[in-house]
This record gives C-alpha cells, structure tokens and sequence, in this order.
C-alpha cells in the first residue's frame, strides 16, 4: 500500500506509526514544509513542499488565521501536484489538517483514502471560552461569530475526511454529532519502558546544584508558561508553598512563548508578568530554591519527573499533555487540576489528587499533604504508571490501534470533493 504523511512539523505525531508502517511492508512518503530538501528517515521518503505568500495586510482579524490555513493549503497542494506528476498515487492520505495542508489534497487523488488527526473543535460554551474570568474576551458579544470562522478549516476537512483519529475522549466530543461516527479514540502512545520510575535519577539544575529521589523536588512543566496551562495559579500559590516547604525544590520547564490563548501584553512574557507579580512576597533565600529551566533536552526532562516528589499539572479545559501522562508512567504522585481532560485519565485518590484550577489556597493545602504522606504517594504513583501502561502503552496498546485505524481507513470507500 502507497501511504502519504503529511505534517507541518513532521514526524510530529506520525513519530511511530511511520516506521511501523514502514516495516509493515508499506511505501510511506511524508510531505512537509519542515524541510528543504529530499531526504529518508527510518525507511519514510520525506518531501519538502515549500509555503508562498504571505498575510495580507489589514486583514479582517477572523480571517487572517484562515489565510495562513489557505497559504499553507495551496503551497501543499502544488507539493502534491509535483508528487502526482512524478507518477505518485497514495492509497491512504494521514494528516494533521490543524494548519490546513491537506484541504485540497482530495482534488489531486479523488481516489484516495483521507484520515485526520482529529485534534480539536473550538467551543463557545462556557467550560471553554472564557473559562478563565481574569483574561475575558475583548468582544464577548461577538465570540460565537469569530469562533464559528476559526473552525472554517475544521468544517471544510469535514467534508472530505474518510475517517479521524482523536487521542482522548475529550477531544473526539469537541468534535459535532456528524463527525463522531468517523473518528475514533486512540492516543498517540507512551513509551513506558523508556518512561519508568528510576530511583538513580539525577537532575542537574545549576553548576552548584543537581536533585535526585532524595530531594524534595516539586516539579510542574508547560511547553510554554502560560495562563492556559494554569502558570499564573502555580504561581500565586508559590510564595506559601515555599514558606510552607523550608526544604523543597520547585523546578519548573517552559519556554517563554505562547502555545495556546492570548499573547502576553506587548514587550512581556507570561513567564515574567507573574514572576514580577509574586517575587516580593518572597525572601530571595526562598527563591533561591525556585529553578526556572526553560526548554530542555528530553533526557533532562525525564530526568525532571524521575526525580519529582510531587507534580502539578493544571490545565483549562483543553487538550491533555503529553507531561502528564508521561509522569503518571513515571510513577510520580500528581496533584491536577479537577478538569475534564484531566478526569479522563486520573481518578481521586487513586492515581492522583485533583483541585479546583483556580483555587491556589487549596492547591497549597493539598500538596503540602502529599508532600507529608510517603504512603499515598507511593501507592498513587504505581497505581498511575499501571494505568499508563494497561490503557496508553505504545507498543501493547497504542501502536496496534494506530495501525488497524490506517487498515480500516484504506478499505473505506472514499468520500467525494463537494462543489
């Protein structure tokens, strides 16, 4: 079978499936504008397409993210015309259709099979927009109009996906009613023999300073700091944790830009604007045992959660990160924010503790209690890493979904382009 990948920031979440498919006996190719020239990677043959244009100045906002959807659309399908002239006929197309690569892809094999990463469908209700009443939206009236215009990629992938995949439940549902019947739940994997408990873990966080299990370490991890991912509650709640934990070590990691939700105010990061907001409530001996670590290697950061006395994840309602099922593969003992996502993989008092996301008193009394029981820790940190690897093992469980959906996506009879 002829299969084509395509990711702007391939492998992204192709990262095991395309070598499996690879062994499988497949030809796999991958159309990105991640690279620049032709190259091979673990038997995948990845093409570059390269993105023209440009935003049009003074662009209505609502459609300046649909023409940089459009931009990239367009630019991938003259990629994939050039793949087609070469003689190239996928039988099965996966993809990210996120930034908006394959929407024209249908027009250039009408034969082919198309299966989308289903990743998320933006809401208006209130668990989503404007979950968080200190950042509300700037035109409130107006939000269900802008919000309908930012799924204009999702609608029209709608019309051509064959079949979709979601990695939670949670995600799968953001999706409407007549999408559901075709996407099916399964998550990308974690490599729990790679992400295990190590009582030999050292994590170094300065030339003068490395943690290990011996540590009082309290870990909390954004791929950027930022409002979404719950940075400004942690925050808040950093001056008393410190107060109240004389020993401990906060190490944080994430970057200073924005993943998700508003931009920082002009000329600031997130990152700063709450660190400026708390630093003078605490005593620089106390900050002295905060340990901001940016962006790091992956090996730092397994490193990271290997030696976490104790986690804390927080998230609005929204995607669920990689980081915290990976550090409830890890064994750590987890207090998370008591959000839907999280609900889906974390039950109370078994696999981890849950508090209100904007409650940062109860955050504190919380985890200052877990910090106190050894016992619950322990017991709370197997329990996560056998629900990882029962329910979201790589090779055991996820791998196997991944390629029996791309099996099941290949025999379906395709759907046509609508004019």
């Amino acid at each position: 079978m002829k299969i084509l990948l395509i990711h702007q920031n391939f492998p992204g979440q192709y990262k095991h499936l395309a070598p499996a498919l690879v062994k499988q006996g497949h030809q796999v190719v991958a159309l990105t504008c991640k690279v620049k020239q032709p190259t091979q990677w673990q038997g995948v043959q990845i093409v570059p397409y390269e993105v023209k244009g440009g935003s049009t100045p003074n662009i209505h906002p609502w459609l300046s993210d649909f023409e940089t959807k459009l931009l990239r659309a367009t630019s991938c399908y003259r990629g994939a015309m050039s793949l087609k002239n070469q003689g190239f006929e996928p039988d099965v197309i996966c993809a990210h259709h996120g930034w908006g690569e394959p929407m024209f892809l249908k027009d250039v094999w009408p034969n082919a099979r198309l299966g989308l990463y289903c990743e998320l469908y933006h809401l208006t209700g209130g668990d989503f927009l404007n979950y968080d009443p200190e950042f509300p939206s700037k035109s409130p009236e107006a939000d269900k109009l802008r919000i309908r215009m930012k799924n204009m990629n999702n609608r029209l992938h709608e019309e051509i996906m064959d079949a979709g995949l979601s990695p939670t439940q949670f995600q799968a549902d953001t999706f409407p009613k007549r999408w559901r019947d075709r996407i099916t739940v399964a998550h990308d994997g974690v490599d729990t023999d790679l992400v295990c408990p190590n009582a030999d873990a050292a994590l170094k966080v300065s030339d003068d300073l490395t943690l290990t299990r011996d540590d009082e370490v309290i870990t909390f991890i954004n791929r950027n700091l930022e409002p979404y991912r719950g940075y400004h509650i942690f925050m808040r709640a950093l001056p008393e944790i410190l107060k109240k934990r004389p020993n401990a070590h906060v190490v944080l990691l994430g970057g200073d830009e924005v993943s998700y939700g508003a931009k920082a105010p002009k000329g600031q990061t997130w990152k700063q604007i709450f660190i400026d907001e708390v630093r003078g409530r605490i005593p620089t001996p106390h900050w002295n045992r905060v340990h901001f670590m940016g962006r790091v290697p992956y090996d730092t950061y397994l490193s990271m959660i290997q030696v976490s006395r104790a986690h804390v994840y927080l998230t609005y309602p929204f995607v669920l990160s990689w980081s915290l099922l990976e550090s409830m593969s890890a064994g750590c003992a987890i207090l998370a924010s008591n959000t839907a996502p999280v609900r889906e993989v974390m039950t109370e008092g078994e696999n981890g503790w849950m508090t209100d996301f904007f409650d940062k008193d109860a955050l504190v009394e919380r985890l200052c209690a877990l910090l106190d029981d050894p016992e619950t820790r322990a017991r709370m940190g197997d329990t996560a890493r056998q629900f990882i690897r029962e329910k979201y093992d790589l090779r055991s469980i996820c791998l196997p979904q991944h390629l029996d959906w791309v099996d099941r996506l290949s025999k379906l009879e395709p759907r046509p382009v609508l004019d």
